[in-house]
């Protein structure tokens, strides 16, 4: 009887495992058909990075935060600023359609190098480098570690200073090979869009993610099991990376501006960009009274602004 009990739950278990493998497969080809590439993909040192280009003027970099791809610059930041500027919009490594290198999770200081190297295939040599949230981390890192490839710096609710808070339980198990091969899949498979849509405005909290935002920016893609995984890797690592590279942010030499919303409970603006403002010699800091997490959306005119200061400051306005 329990020889039979347990074949009986072998075979559920694989019918279960087959099914799910299924309907990952099946959802990660419709978000690719659905929210395929917005530009070109580069070839760096056989890495694929997506990048989208848009506009004329100073060269300015824009990379976004965590569980992100282009589409969420490209909502409304990066056509503010084509109308003065060349806009390139990089994918991290691991997410959207730029490929993971590291089987351990990209650095951000790995990262930085990959995205700098893609922007001189661009002719982008010395970029204007904002990034939002773990894209201030890697613009950090850029700013730190090459700082021959930069005019200046823009960072947009970073992630700077060391915390204490641990990593989530969900980055926690994505992180892990288990994670990967038992979690994700399951998610992927069976995560309704209701959820991810409640998910959304958790980010954009106080405020809520834009009509229109979701459509634009694809979730499905950050539901993928690869790009859940690379995220959640450079999410376990960050928190070391970062306070090996704090010591160094005195060596920033080029303008840079900081914007942080007040109403930030994900990056809180006290932890991060008022510790931050006082270590890089130079460095503004701009507050955003009742803004969430999410000013590149939701105060895409203000952190316009905050980058055409770096410019002018740069003297490439």
């Amino acid at each position: 009887m329990a020889t039979k009990i347990l074949i009986s739950l072998g075979v559920v278990l694989v019918c279960l495992a087959s099914v799910t493998a299924w309907l990952s497969a099946r959802n990660e080809a419709r978000a690719e058909t659905e929210f395929p590439p917005e530009g070109q993909i580069l070839d760096v040192d056989g890495v694929p990075v997506h990048a989208v280009v848009m506009g004329e003027g100073p060269d300015v970099v824009l990379i976004h935060g965590s569980s992100g791809n282009t589409r969420d610059m490209t909502f409304a930041l990066a056509p503010i600023l084509a109308q003065n500027y060349r806009v390139i919009v990089f994918d991290r490594p691991g997410l959207g359609y730029s490929g993971s290198f590291n089987p351990d999770g990209e650095t951000i200081t790995e990262q930085a190098e990959i995205l700098q190297r893609a922007a001189a295939l661009l002719g982008a040599d010395k970029p204007i480098v904002a990034g939002q949230s773990y894209g201030g981390s890697v613009s950090l890192a850029w700013a730190v570690t090459r700082p021959d490839n930069i005019s200046a710096l823009v960072l947009i609710a970073p992630a700077a200073v060391p915390w204490e808070t641990p990593l989530d339980s969900f980055n926690t198990i994505a992180s892990t090979s288990a994670g990967n091969t038992l979690a994700l899949p399951l998610i992927t498979a069976f995560t309704p869009d209701w959820y991810v849509s409640q998910a959304l405005d958790s980010v954009f909290a106080p405020q809520k993610a834009p009509e229109g935002y979701a459509q634009h920016f694809g979730p499905s893609l950050t539901m993928r099991r690869a790009s859940m995984h690379s995220n959640a890797k450079q999410r376990a690592n960050l928190l070391d990376e970062i306070t090996q590279l704090q010591p160094r942010y005195g060596d920033i030499s080029v303008p840079t501006e900081i914007v942080h919303g007040t109403a930030d409970t994900t990056v809180e603006l006290d932890l991060h960009s008022e510790r931050l403002v006082e270590q890089i010699p130079g460095a503004e800091l701009i507050e955003l009274k009742g803004v969430g997490h999410m000013p590149q959306v939701v105060a895409a005119d203000e952190v316009a602004a905050a980058i055409d200061r770096a410019a002018q400051r740069a003297g490439l306005r």
